[in-house]
């Protein structure tokens, strides 16, 4: 709501002819009022007034600007401070309109204390302007200063057609520069969208992010007749402020570190970046050894503007002159404003698109893993006279570490293999496909089992405790005419063996590959009657979660094939229910862990003829894969 102001003093504020004037509106900033200073006294010599009217006017101007800025309420800081002179024949009316708390403007100038702070500023109005006035209101208040003019005062009669002229002309020459001034502003916009436009069709054509920043920042140091930049970035997640671009290569300097805290002596791009506003420099001021941009010479001066995107902080633009002399205009220092935040955009675009590759590139490579884990598995299973083979694999991702393998050794006999690469991704697919590719060039006619790890083992350590990786797995050998078995296990879960109806559990233990560089590993040997069968499979199974969060279990599975070995069933009636159980255990709860497993079972006509008969047997005592004994 604007101030108030009473009808009497309100008429008596409106002159008889209108006054030129000139009204600016400037951040609650004190730099900024002393920009704003300095043009509103450059337009009362333009009108006019003498060396002393100028200075008095320009030092009441300063003060209550200050006194704006200084006492503004913490809403008000976010609004502008205007200040407006007004310029007439006989004398010339100051406004400045603030966002405080407002105070009482005595009637009197009453001289003060010498040691007294407050109330210097005020004392000082009211010395040199002949009337001072104050309207308060609820949400902006306007200081109202008025001086006569000296130079226009005792003029003869007949001078009045030559000061009207005179002021006519003086009127004309302001006209005139203020139309020359908004003709440069527009032609400096022109060139500005110009050169923001050339730059955006090259970006268009490439993704060259540093050779577009330089481009750029070299059309920015002509706009703004500067000789000097340095850019730094902030890499994402990181509070260090990195060197990007310069105009010389002398600006290069170590990365400036954005620590948590108050500390004094800070580089002034650091500054800029903590207080997220424009910071001037001025090599004259700054201290040797703790300021980077010293390095553009002892007398260069320039601005630094931190490259913002909303809230987030990206890094850090400095510019500036050499031989250092005027600083950067109003019109200037908004144009370094709105290059930064355009180069503040393209570096959100850039980090973006390079997130967008990225992506792609994972997803390409997830493909290529998924394809090769496929490949894996085989394309058909072995089966063997009496027996049938049935397998399923699922990925809790695109990729996952499970596989299985069958190889067959002879007409009556196979190797079983299913193996769980700790890790994901494509290293964990080229480690089981090399995995595959080494068992299959070792099985040939072994029926050892443990033997092959410890070899495995010894082929595969450097490279998987090199990447911090190690692997799981279960290697059955099975003689299916003699009904006979041999497992062992590198850390793998047990076998489930069914023997005549009956389950068992078949556990061997053993350590991951690639955990130790040399380890010798143990066998089972176990002999199955009919109907018979194995269960291999990897712990994707038993540690599948259900809504209630349960686990899926060993004894679980246990009992579940328990049930289904009283009956004999097909391989892959027997494979389509449990991946069936999987399912309705699991609900809507996703999958954790990839599963994989194999099932060897008895036909059922083969059973049918051999009774059912149990004929699980204890290892031979004369065979050297006695149950536990090590291999040498």
């Amino acid at each position: 709501m604007p101030a108030s102001v009473p009808e009497s003093i309100r008429a008596d504020s409106i002159p008889a002819q209108r006054g030129v004037t000139n009204r600016l509106s400037f951040r609650c900033e004190l730099a900024e009022a002393r920009v704003a200073t300095r043009i509103l006294r450059a337009f009362l010599a333009e009108q006019g007034l003498d060396e002393t009217e100028q200075f008095q006017c320009e030092l009441c101007l300063a003060e209550a600007c200050n006194n704006a800025v200084q006492y503004a309420t913490p809403a008000g800081a976010g609004l502008p401070v205007t200040a407006e002179v007004i310029c007439h024949p006989a004398r010339v009316e100051l406004r400045v309109t603030d966002h405080t708390a407002g105070f009482s403007l005595p009637a009197d100038c009453n001289p003060i204390e010498p040691d007294r702070e407050n109330g210097r500023g005020l004392f000082i109005i009211q010395s040199m302007m002949n009337e001072v006035n104050y309207y308060r209101g609820r949400d902006e208040n306007t200081l109202v200063m008025r001086k006569t003019r000296t130079s226009q005062q005792h003029r003869p009669a007949d001078d009045a057609a030559t000061a009207t002229l005179e002021d006519a002309r003086r009127q004309l020459e302001s006209c005139q520069q203020t139309i020359s001034g908004m003709a440069r502003e527009l032609c400096f916009r022109s060139e500005s969208l110009a050169a923001i436009f050339r730059c955006c069709t090259e970006l268009g054509r490439t993704s060259d992010l540093e050779g577009f920043g330089y481009r750029l920042l070299h059309d920015l140091l002509h706009l703004t007749a500067a000789d000097w930049f340095v850019m730094r970035l902030m890499p994402a997640g990181s509070s260090r402020l990195e060197v990007f671009a310069v105009s010389a290569p002398e600006l290069r300097s170590e990365p400036l570190i954005l620590g948590p805290g108050v500390e004094p002596d800070l580089a002034v791009e650091l500054t800029a970046a903590r207080r997220r506003r424009d910071v001037e420099f001025d090599a004259r001021q700054a201290r040797p050894g703790l300021e980077p941009l010293r390095a553009t010479g002892p007398e260069a001066n320039g601005l630094v503007q931190p490259l913002l995107f909303g809230d987030k902080l990206l890094g850090t633009l400095a510019i500036g002159r050499r031989e250092g002399g005027t600083p950067f205009s109003v019109l200037q220092a908004e144009m370094i404003r709105t290059f930064s935040e355009f180069m503040a955009m393209q570096v959100v675009n850039a980090r973006h698109l390079e997130e967008q590759v990225h992506a792609r590139l994972v997803a390409h490579e997830l493909d290529i893993a998924h394809r090769i884990q496929r490949a894996l598995l085989p394309r058909s299973l072995p089966q063997l006279a009496g027996f049938r083979l049935a397998a399923s694999w699922e990925s809790a991702r695109q990729v996952g570490g499970d596989f299985y393998d069958a190889i067959p050794l002879g007409d009556h006999s196979m190797l079983l293999v299913v193996a769980d690469v700790m890790g994901k991704g494509v290293p964990a697919a080229m480690f089981a496909t090399i995995m595959r590719s080494l068992l299959r060039a070792m099985a040939g006619r072994s029926h050892h089992p443990a033997r092959l790890l410890r070899r495995l083992n010894e082929v595969l350590y450097q490279e998987l405790s090199t990447v911090g990786m190690f692997i799981t797995a279960q290697l059955v050998y099975v003689d299916l005419q003699r009904r006979h078995l041999v497992a062992a296990s590198a850390g793998h879960c047990p076998v489930l063996l069914i023997s005549g109806g009956n389950v068992r559990t078949l556990r061997v233990t053993g350590t991951p590959l690639g955990i130790l560089p040399r380890t010798t590993y143990r066998q089972h040997s176990a002999t199955f009657g009919s109907p018979g069968g194995l269960l291999l499979y990897t712990d994707g199974l038993t540690e599948a979660l259900n809504p209630a969060g349960e686990m899926f279990s060993h004894d679980r599975l246990a009992q579940w094939l328990a049930a289904r070995a009283e009956s004999p069933m097909s391989a892959d009636a027997l494979r389509d229910e449990l991946a069936a159980e999987m399912c309705r255990f699991r609900g809507a709860t996703p999958l954790r862990d990839d599963q994989a497993f194999m099932v060897l079972a008895e036909d059922a006509a083969v059973a049918h003829d051999r009774g059912g008969t149990d004929v699980f047997a204890a290892p031979d005592p004369r065979s050297p894969n006695l149950a536990g004994s090590p291999l040498s």
